[in-house]
Protein backbone atom coordinates (compact mmCIF):
# COMPACT_ATOMS: atom_id res chain seq x y z
CA UNK A 1 0.00 0.00 0.00
CA UNK A 2 0.96 3.57 -0.48
CA UNK A 3 2.61 5.14 2.35
CA UNK A 4 1.08 8.16 1.48
CA UNK A 5 -2.72 7.14 2.16
CA UNK A 6 -3.97 8.20 4.98
CA UNK A 7 -6.14 5.71 7.51
CA UNK A 8 -9.41 6.57 9.00
CA UNK A 9 -10.18 3.98 11.08
CA UNK A 10 -14.52 3.86 11.68
CA UNK A 11 -16.30 1.98 15.13
CA UNK A 12 -19.42 2.22 15.34
CA UNK A 13 -20.95 1.87 18.88
CA UNK A 14 -23.78 1.33 20.31
CA UNK A 15 -23.89 0.33 24.41
CA UNK A 16 -20.52 -1.04 24.63
CA UNK A 17 -19.73 -0.06 27.74
CA UNK A 18 -17.75 -3.15 28.92
CA UNK A 19 -15.65 -3.50 26.13
CA UNK A 20 -14.91 0.27 24.43
CA UNK A 21 -12.08 0.20 26.81
CA UNK A 22 -9.97 -2.41 25.66
CA UNK A 23 -10.87 -2.16 22.38
CA UNK A 24 -9.81 1.18 21.93
CA UNK A 25 -6.98 0.45 24.51
CA UNK A 26 -5.57 -1.94 22.31
CA UNK A 27 -5.77 -0.40 19.19
CA UNK A 28 -3.74 2.70 20.36
CA UNK A 29 -0.98 0.48 21.51
CA UNK A 30 -1.02 -1.64 18.12
CA UNK A 31 -1.00 2.21 16.74
CA UNK A 32 1.45 4.05 18.26
CA UNK A 33 3.94 5.29 15.52
CA UNK A 34 1.28 5.59 13.07
CA UNK A 35 -0.47 8.03 11.86
CA UNK A 36 -4.37 6.60 11.51
CA UNK A 37 -7.58 8.80 12.24
CA UNK A 38 -9.92 7.20 14.72
CA UNK A 39 -13.45 7.77 14.70
CA UNK A 40 -16.21 6.61 16.98
CA UNK A 41 -19.72 7.01 16.18
CA UNK A 42 -22.12 6.51 19.98
CA UNK A 43 -24.87 5.24 18.07
CA UNK A 44 -27.37 6.59 20.58
CA UNK A 45 -26.05 4.86 23.73
CA UNK A 46 -28.64 4.45 26.51
CA UNK A 47 -25.34 3.13 28.91
CA UNK A 48 -22.09 4.64 29.69
CA UNK A 49 -20.61 3.89 26.64
CA UNK A 50 -20.01 8.21 25.58
CA UNK A 51 -19.00 8.79 29.31
CA UNK A 52 -16.08 6.17 28.64
CA UNK A 53 -15.51 7.78 25.06
CA UNK A 54 -14.75 11.04 26.67
CA UNK A 55 -12.00 9.71 28.82
CA UNK A 56 -9.57 9.06 25.47
CA UNK A 57 -8.62 12.49 23.37
CA UNK A 58 -6.71 10.76 21.16
CA UNK A 59 -9.84 10.00 18.60
CA UNK A 60 -13.02 11.93 17.08
CA UNK A 61 -16.30 11.00 18.76
CA UNK A 62 -19.76 11.44 16.89
CA UNK A 63 -22.83 11.49 18.94
CA UNK A 64 -25.50 10.18 17.77
CA UNK A 65 -28.99 11.96 19.71
CA UNK A 66 -30.64 8.44 18.87
CA UNK A 67 -29.97 5.14 17.98
CA UNK A 68 -29.97 5.43 14.31
CA UNK A 69 -28.46 2.12 13.76
CA UNK A 70 -25.24 -0.18 12.62
CA UNK A 71 -25.46 0.98 8.74
CA UNK A 72 -26.03 4.48 9.48
CA UNK A 73 -23.45 4.55 11.89
CA UNK A 74 -20.89 3.70 9.26
CA UNK A 75 -22.27 5.94 6.66
CA UNK A 76 -22.32 8.65 9.51
CA UNK A 77 -18.02 7.69 9.98
CA UNK A 78 -17.07 7.29 6.42
CA UNK A 79 -18.80 10.86 5.52
CA UNK A 80 -16.85 12.52 8.39
CA UNK A 81 -13.42 10.47 7.83
CA UNK A 82 -10.47 12.52 6.24
CA UNK A 83 -8.44 9.33 5.05
CA UNK A 84 -8.15 7.91 1.56
CA UNK A 85 -8.64 4.18 3.25
CA UNK A 86 -11.71 3.79 5.84
CA UNK A 87 -10.93 0.20 7.98
CA UNK A 88 -14.58 -0.64 9.27
CA UNK A 89 -13.71 -2.10 13.09
CA UNK A 90 -15.93 -3.12 15.21
CA UNK A 91 -16.76 -2.03 19.06
CA UNK A 92 -16.70 -5.19 21.26
CA UNK A 93 -13.36 -6.56 20.81
CA UNK A 94 -13.75 -8.95 18.68
CA UNK A 95 -11.26 -7.70 15.88
CA UNK A 96 -8.01 -7.65 16.65
CA UNK A 97 -5.76 -4.41 15.42
CA UNK A 98 -2.57 -7.03 13.96
CA UNK A 99 -5.33 -8.05 11.47
CA UNK A 100 -5.36 -4.44 9.87
CA UNK A 101 -1.95 -3.85 8.54
CA UNK A 102 -2.35 -7.60 6.50
CA UNK A 103 -5.88 -6.13 4.85
CA UNK A 104 -3.75 -2.73 3.99
CA UNK A 105 -1.28 -4.80 2.23
CA UNK A 106 -3.97 -5.73 -0.73
CA UNK A 107 -4.54 -1.77 -0.99
CA UNK A 108 -4.55 -0.34 -3.85
CA UNK A 109 -5.35 -3.32 -6.00
CA UNK A 110 -8.19 -4.44 -4.86
CA UNK A 111 -11.04 -1.57 -4.02
CA UNK A 112 -12.34 -3.50 -1.10
CA UNK A 113 -10.63 -5.99 1.59
CA UNK A 114 -12.61 -8.25 4.24
CA UNK A 115 -11.40 -10.04 6.73
CA UNK A 116 -12.37 -13.72 6.20
CA UNK A 117 -13.40 -15.35 9.76
CA UNK A 118 -11.64 -18.72 10.33
CA UNK A 119 -13.71 -22.08 11.34
CA UNK A 120 -12.19 -21.91 15.13
CA UNK A 121 -13.38 -17.66 15.04
CA UNK A 122 -16.06 -17.04 18.24
CA UNK A 123 -19.52 -17.28 16.26
CA UNK A 124 -22.89 -17.08 17.41
CA UNK A 125 -24.37 -20.61 16.87
CA UNK A 126 -28.09 -19.56 16.71
CA UNK A 127 -27.21 -17.26 14.05
CA UNK A 128 -25.61 -19.63 11.53
CA UNK A 129 -29.16 -20.81 10.18
CA UNK A 130 -29.69 -17.28 8.86
CA UNK A 131 -26.37 -16.29 7.80
CA UNK A 132 -26.72 -19.14 5.58
CA UNK A 133 -29.63 -19.03 3.71
CA UNK A 134 -28.34 -15.23 2.88
CA UNK A 135 -25.32 -16.45 1.67
CA UNK A 136 -26.97 -18.68 -0.30
CA UNK A 137 -29.14 -15.76 -1.61
CA UNK A 138 -25.74 -13.73 -2.45
CA UNK A 139 -23.90 -16.07 -4.13
CA UNK A 140 -26.34 -16.53 -6.30
CA UNK A 141 -27.40 -12.83 -7.12
CA UNK A 142 -23.15 -11.66 -6.98
CA UNK A 143 -22.23 -15.04 -8.94
CA UNK A 144 -19.19 -14.98 -6.94
CA UNK A 145 -18.78 -17.40 -4.25
CA UNK A 146 -18.70 -15.25 -1.19
CA UNK A 147 -16.54 -16.66 1.38
CA UNK A 148 -17.72 -14.29 4.67
CA UNK A 149 -20.79 -12.01 3.86
CA UNK A 150 -21.10 -9.88 6.94
CA UNK A 151 -17.65 -9.77 8.25
CA UNK A 152 -17.17 -6.80 10.17
CA UNK A 153 -13.51 -5.57 9.66
CA UNK A 154 -12.50 -4.61 6.52
CA UNK A 155 -10.52 -1.89 4.64
CA UNK A 156 -12.30 0.18 1.55
CA UNK A 157 -11.36 2.78 -0.36
CA UNK A 158 -13.54 5.47 0.74
CA UNK A 159 -13.88 7.45 -2.72
CA UNK A 160 -16.00 4.31 -3.95
CA UNK A 161 -18.12 3.77 -0.71
CA UNK A 162 -18.72 7.43 -0.53
CA UNK A 163 -20.80 7.28 -3.98
CA UNK A 164 -22.12 4.25 -3.01
CA UNK A 165 -23.46 4.85 0.45
CA UNK A 166 -27.06 5.85 -0.47
CA UNK A 167 -27.77 2.41 -1.97
CA UNK A 168 -27.14 0.83 1.78
CA UNK A 169 -29.67 0.17 4.73
CA UNK A 170 -29.26 1.71 8.19
CA UNK A 171 -29.47 -1.46 10.28
CA UNK A 172 -27.38 -4.53 10.66
CA UNK A 173 -27.34 -5.46 7.29
CA UNK A 174 -24.43 -2.96 5.81
CA UNK A 175 -21.84 -5.65 5.81
CA UNK A 176 -24.09 -7.75 3.60
CA UNK A 177 -25.58 -5.24 1.31
CA UNK A 178 -22.12 -3.47 0.55
CA UNK A 179 -20.09 -6.69 0.14
CA UNK A 180 -22.52 -7.74 -2.67
CA UNK A 181 -22.71 -4.17 -4.13
CA UNK A 182 -19.03 -4.51 -4.54
CA UNK A 183 -19.24 -7.70 -6.48
CA UNK A 184 -21.99 -6.67 -8.65
CA UNK A 185 -20.66 -3.22 -9.50
CA UNK A 186 -17.40 -4.60 -10.61
CA UNK A 187 -15.23 -3.59 -8.46
CA UNK A 188 -12.33 -5.80 -6.67
CA UNK A 189 -12.93 -7.44 -3.70
CA UNK A 190 -10.12 -9.81 -1.89
CA UNK A 191 -10.36 -11.90 1.62
CA UNK A 192 -7.88 -12.03 4.02
CA UNK A 193 -7.65 -14.53 6.76
CA UNK A 194 -8.49 -13.40 10.66
CA UNK A 195 -9.83 -15.01 13.59
CA UNK A 196 -12.14 -12.94 15.15
CA UNK A 197 -12.26 -13.23 19.19
CA UNK A 198 -15.66 -13.55 21.84
CA UNK A 199 -17.12 -10.44 21.74
CA UNK A 200 -17.41 -8.08 24.95
CA UNK A 201 -20.87 -7.47 26.10
CA UNK A 202 -23.89 -8.81 25.09
CA UNK A 203 -25.01 -8.34 21.12
CA UNK A 204 -28.25 -5.78 20.44
CA UNK A 205 -28.72 -8.75 17.86
CA UNK A 206 -32.22 -10.44 18.79
CA UNK A 207 -33.43 -13.48 16.88
CA UNK A 208 -37.12 -12.68 17.41
CA UNK A 209 -36.83 -9.13 16.29
CA UNK A 210 -34.03 -9.09 13.21
CA UNK A 211 -35.33 -12.59 12.08
CA UNK A 212 -38.58 -10.90 10.12
CA UNK A 213 -35.57 -8.43 9.21
CA UNK A 214 -33.29 -10.88 7.45
CA UNK A 215 -36.35 -11.64 5.12
CA UNK A 216 -36.65 -8.09 3.87
CA UNK A 217 -33.15 -7.75 3.88
CA UNK A 218 -33.33 -10.97 1.22
CA UNK A 219 -36.10 -9.38 -0.91
CA UNK A 220 -34.62 -5.97 -0.64
CA UNK A 221 -31.62 -7.60 -2.17
CA UNK A 222 -33.10 -9.59 -4.57
CA UNK A 223 -35.50 -6.39 -5.57
CA UNK A 224 -31.99 -4.11 -5.81
CA UNK A 225 -29.57 -6.55 -7.57
CA UNK A 226 -31.04 -9.14 -9.53
CA UNK A 227 -34.65 -9.32 -9.70
CA UNK A 228 -34.99 -11.03 -12.91
CA UNK A 229 -32.76 -14.08 -11.85
CA UNK A 230 -35.45 -14.55 -9.32
CA UNK A 231 -38.37 -14.12 -11.00
CA UNK A 232 -37.42 -15.75 -13.74
CA UNK A 233 -37.00 -18.86 -12.11
CA UNK A 234 -40.65 -18.44 -10.23
CA UNK A 235 -42.31 -17.59 -13.42
CA UNK A 236 -40.69 -20.58 -14.89
CA UNK A 237 -41.83 -23.30 -12.38
CA UNK A 238 -45.72 -21.60 -12.30
CA UNK A 239 -45.47 -21.59 -16.01
CA UNK A 240 -44.64 -25.54 -16.23
CA UNK A 241 -46.76 -26.57 -13.82
CA UNK A 242 -49.94 -25.18 -15.42
CA UNK A 243 -48.83 -26.50 -18.57
CA UNK A 244 -48.34 -30.10 -16.89
CA UNK A 245 -51.63 -29.40 -14.46
CA UNK A 246 -53.45 -28.41 -17.97
CA UNK A 247 -51.90 -31.31 -20.48
CA UNK A 248 -52.77 -33.98 -17.28
CA UNK A 249 -56.50 -33.02 -17.48
CA UNK A 250 -56.59 -32.88 -20.93
CA UNK A 251 -55.47 -36.60 -20.88
CA UNK A 252 -57.95 -37.92 -18.50
CA UNK A 253 -61.18 -35.85 -19.18
CA UNK A 254 -60.80 -34.75 -23.07
CA UNK A 255 -60.04 -31.21 -24.78
CA UNK A 256 -60.93 -28.12 -22.39
CA UNK A 257 -59.31 -25.07 -20.41
CA UNK A 258 -58.73 -26.06 -16.99
CA UNK A 259 -59.37 -22.30 -15.02
CA UNK A 260 -56.47 -23.50 -12.47
CA UNK A 261 -53.76 -24.65 -15.14
CA UNK A 262 -54.95 -20.95 -16.97
CA UNK A 263 -54.92 -18.94 -13.45
CA UNK A 264 -50.81 -20.23 -13.60
CA UNK A 265 -50.22 -19.61 -16.59
CA UNK A 266 -51.37 -16.32 -17.01
CA UNK A 267 -49.79 -15.33 -13.43
CA UNK A 268 -46.10 -16.88 -14.85
CA UNK A 269 -46.52 -14.29 -17.80
CA UNK A 270 -47.12 -11.20 -15.86
CA UNK A 271 -44.55 -12.58 -13.04
CA UNK A 272 -42.27 -12.93 -16.01
CA UNK A 273 -42.90 -9.39 -17.34
CA UNK A 274 -42.94 -7.91 -13.94
CA UNK A 275 -39.41 -9.21 -13.59
CA UNK A 276 -37.93 -7.52 -16.51
CA UNK A 277 -39.91 -4.52 -15.63
CA UNK A 278 -37.47 -4.34 -12.07
CA UNK A 279 -34.69 -5.78 -13.77
CA UNK A 280 -34.78 -2.53 -15.79
CA UNK A 281 -34.78 -0.53 -13.22
CA UNK A 282 -32.22 -1.73 -11.33
CA UNK A 283 -29.85 -2.11 -13.80
CA UNK A 284 -30.49 2.10 -14.55
CA UNK A 285 -29.93 2.66 -10.94
CA UNK A 286 -26.88 0.36 -10.31
CA UNK A 287 -24.97 1.93 -14.39
CA UNK A 288 -25.05 5.06 -12.30
CA UNK A 289 -22.86 3.55 -9.37
CA UNK A 290 -20.25 1.45 -11.66
CA UNK A 291 -17.01 2.80 -11.92
CA UNK A 292 -16.22 4.42 -15.14
CA UNK A 293 -13.80 2.32 -16.60
CA UNK A 294 -16.22 -0.50 -15.84
CA UNK A 295 -19.38 0.88 -18.24
CA UNK A 296 -20.18 -0.23 -20.85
Amino acid sequence: MNDALKISIVIPAFNEAEGIDSTLNELFEFAKGRDWEIIVINDGSTDNTAEKLNKFDRIKIINHPYNKGYGAALKTGIRQASGDIVVLFDSDGQHNPQDIPRLLEKIPEYDMVVGQRTKDSSQDWLRKPGKWILGLVANILSEHKIPDLNSGLRVIKRDIILYMLEIFPDGFSFSTTSTIAFFKLGYNVCYVLIASRMRIGKSTIRQVKHGPQVLLLILRLISLFSPLRIFLNISLIMFIVGVAYQVEEIIRRGLHIVNGALLLIISAIMIFLFGLVADQLSSLRLSILKPKNKRE
